[in-house]
């Protein structure tokens, strides 16, 4: 049973009613309400036993306005909010980040809705990092005797339980463009991502940017290493005798065996999209990138970034 208010007519028609002493039960029998209704507008409103429609009215209106929630949102949130998005962080990382570190916070919903109408000023719907995967050629690449398949890895290595164990790739320029690429590393258990310009995609260039990324951890955090079967990776002899670390090799046309590589490869693409010349772009570039996505908190993580799991298990190798 739906319930309106009383209006400013009836309340007219009240006040006549109680000056000429009808009760609050004739009252409600004449105007079809209940009677608690006209007892409590009486008792509510009435001063000095005389009840006045307009002030009444007027007072029910103020009541109205001071019901209607004010929001969470404030000047200084909103401030808070708009320099995570630039830092590429999404609603959800936001949220959990702060709920993690004890500090009040609205959903990502919230975000999203103030994002769109407008209310995070200096910030608009660009600054959400997209989502999908865009459709590209097959590439027909060379072949090479594999070493080690990926169904000789370790089952920790697949569980994620121990630490020291990567994945490897290589992230191209534009087709036709240029030579120039870069060769990404991540860590399976901490999702520790980064990346090492190359001049070619060659095996003697993987070589050396191995070589360049595992000389900037201790000894121990290079266990193993998976990689597709690019022949940039015809190098894996000489890595394994070099830097005691043994090399797998995924499944032809599996790259879900590889899965959190591909996916920092993705956050990678966003900053470099396809296309971009990497003979073009600047250490300090390449840096920021990385920097970026490694101090992005982790659901898988429980919110953590990837560059605070990644010291913590160097702490413990230490």
């Amino acid at each position: 049973m739906s319930y309106t208010h009383l209006s400013i007519i009836e309340r007219s028609k009240l006040e006549i009613l109680h000056q000429q002493g009808k009760s609050s039960r004739a009252i409600a029998e004449e105007l079809g309400r209940h009677h608690a209704t006209i007892c409590r507008e009486i008792r509510r409103n009435a001063e000095l036993a005389s009840y006045n429609a307009q002030r009444s009215q007027h007072a029910y209106e103020q009541r109205r306005r001071a019901s209607v929630p004010q929001g969470k949102w404030t000047e200084e949130q909103a401030v808070e909010l708009e320099e995570k998005l630039h830092a590429t962080w999404s609603p959800e990382q936001i949220v959990e980040r702060f709920r993690t570190e004890g500090q009040p916070t609205v959903c990502c919903k919230t975000i999203y809705r103030w994002l769109y109408a407008g209310r995070l000023a200096r910030a608009d719907v660009k600054v959400l990092r997209h989502k999908g995967k865009r459709q590209q050629p097959a590439e027909k690449r060379g072949k090479f005797a594999v070493g080690k398949s990926i169904s000789e890895r370790p089952k920790e290595v697949r569980s994620r339980d121990t630490f020291g164990h990567w994945e490897l790739d290589t992230v191209v320029s534009g087709r036709g463009k240029s030579k120039g690429c870069v060769a990404t590393f991540i860590e399976r258990k901490t999702r520790l991502y980064t990346a090492v310009q190359m001049p070619d995609r060659t095996a003697l260039s993987m070589e050396i940017a191995f070589g360049v990324a595992a000389s900037q951890y201790p000894a121990g955090a290079f266990q193993t290493a998976t990689a597709d079967r690019g022949k940039e990776f015809a190098c894996y002899a000489n890595l394994e005798t070099t830097h005691d670390v043994q090399i797998y090799f995924a499944d032809p046309y599996s790259s879900w065996q590889r899965g959190s590589n591909e996916n920092a490869n993705g956050l990678l693409r966003e900053c470099f999209p396809k296309g971009t010349d990497f003979a073009q772009v600047s250490d300090v570039a390449l840096e920021r990138s990385l920097d970026l996505i490694n101090h992005r908190p982790r659901k898988c993580l429980g919110w953590k970034t990837a560059h605070e799991s990644f010291t913590q298990e160097l702490s413990h190798l230490a």
